[in-house]
């Protein structure tokens, strides 16, 4: 049985407003869409010409035909489909990629693959997903020493692997 908390939040998520993004679409590919109700991300595909073979260890940067204005305080981010990674040992550099939203040129995706296999990427593949999110800008003010905290400088790894 669903709690009444629950029933708000999944209404609130079906009835709110939706932001708008302009999209020029200068492939065939359909465009990116949510595939679940509460899907994050929608799939990019590739637009080639011809297919690209990613030798092991090599990358290419993978036109999208797509080309998006985002509304101020927002950006995409571009990161890895799961499947591709975890079966074929392919994915995304620069993780997660960001598109900005003053760029207007076309969104393309930087591929690697990591596995000892060929991999060849089709044009209507789809290759990476994009999220779009809200984001701060930072007003950053210099100082001289910054506040004590229980972590302190502790990091990569500190609090151990169990």
């Amino acid at each position: 049985m669903i709690n009444f908390a629950a029933k708000i939040r999944i209404y609130s998520l079906l009835f709110r407003i939706k932001m708008v993004v302009r999209i020029v679409n200068t492939s065939d590919n359909p465009l990116p869409a949510y595939e679940t109700a509460l899907s994050a991300g929608m799939d990019l595909r590739a637009w080639l010409k011809e297919a690209v073979l990613l030798k092991p260890l090599t990358r290419a940067m993978i036109p999208t035909g797509l080309f998006i204005e985002l509304p101020a305080g927002h950006e995409a981010q571009v990161r890895p489909r799961s499947g591709l990674a975890a079966k074929h040992g392919i994915t995304v550099l620069n993780t997660p990629g960001t598109i900005d939203a003053d760029y207007r040129g076309e969104i393309k995706v930087i591929m690697v693959n990591l596995s000892q296999e060929d991999y060849v990427i089709h044009s209507g593949d789809r290759i990476a997903q994009m999220i779009i999110a809200r984001h701060e800008r930072a007003e950053l003010t210099e100082a001289t020493e910054l506040s004590e905290t229980s972590r302190g400088s502790g990091g990569f790894g500190h609090t151990g692997t169990k």
